[in-house]
């Protein structure tokens, strides 16, 4: 028997429903409710996986699901390998991050083109990419219509950890040297599954906390960030209607 055989897998329940090929990941509660109040007809509290809401909906004329909230690397993947055994095929992720580089800013957003793993559960799925990143059309579509929007948008690497209260003046400043944009909790491992799996999976970040000067000034009161925000879980969700219609 291959020893790297899974013993326990993801599949779908005889209660469970067939879920859409797209799903939104929502990682805090704050933008999940605005997220759901953007959706047509919705079909609110479909299921509950663990702790995580799952609801559903339309964009334009593409049925699918948003799911969240969900904090850290390990929910963040228990919930979208449910989603994936229940029919999700493509996915973006939407949260916060907190910057390490002085030009990124509160407010901004960050689309990682990959991740510097520093929570422990990537090392479970391997796959033969050190750093793996996003569907590339998918990642480059939500940087586009952000711009349009008039987002400050910034693309490269981002540092996950598990960690948040050990993100040390040391590891602050390796990372600023690498150029390595922002940290966060879920991304590395998301990207990790989602080439596991198969799927297609983008990420989206918006800048809620400096670090970049070794200080850390939260900015979760901020206008800009709140409105940012919004934005982005509107992007988002017209993403979907928009890549459809041009298959």
């Amino acid at each position: 028997m291959n020893p790297d055989l899974a013993i326990i897998e993801p599949q779908k329940g005889k209660r469970d429903p067939e879920l859409p090929l797209s799903a939104v990941l929502i990682f805090t509660p704050q933008d999940l409710g605005f997220a759901i109040s953007l959706l047509r007809e919705q079909v609110a509290g479909l299921m509950k996986i663990y702790l995580t809401e799952v609801h559903a909906g339309t964009s334009g004329d593409v049925r699918l699901v948003v799911a969240g909230p969900m904090l850290g690397a390990p929910q963040a993947v228990l919930v979208l390998e449910k989603l994936i055994a229940l029919g999700v095929r493509r996915v973006v992720a939407l949260g916060w991050c907190g910057s390490l580089q002085p030009h990124v800013r509160i407010g901004d957003v960050v689309v990682p083109q990959g991740a510097l793993s520093e929570e422990g559960t990537s090392v479970h799925y391997p796959i033969m990419v050190e750093r793996p990143g996003p569907t590339l059309d998918l990642a480059r579509h939500l940087e586009r219509a952000l711009v349009a929007k008039g987002v400050d948008v910034h693309e490269g690497l981002v540092w996950s950890t598990d960690a948040p209260y050990r993100e040390t003046v040391g590891k602050v400043q390796e990372y600023q040297r690498q150029g390595i944009l922002a940290v966060d909790m879920e991304v590395s491992a998301l990207f990790t599954l989602a080439h596991f799996r198969g799927i297609d999976l983008a990420a989206v970040l918006a800048v809620s906390d400096e670090l970049h000067d070794l200080a850390w000034r939260h900015g979760f009161r901020e206008p800009r960030f709140k409105q940012n925000r919004e934005i982005l879980c509107r992007v988002v969700l017209e993403t979907f209607h928009q890549m459809a219609s041009r298959h």
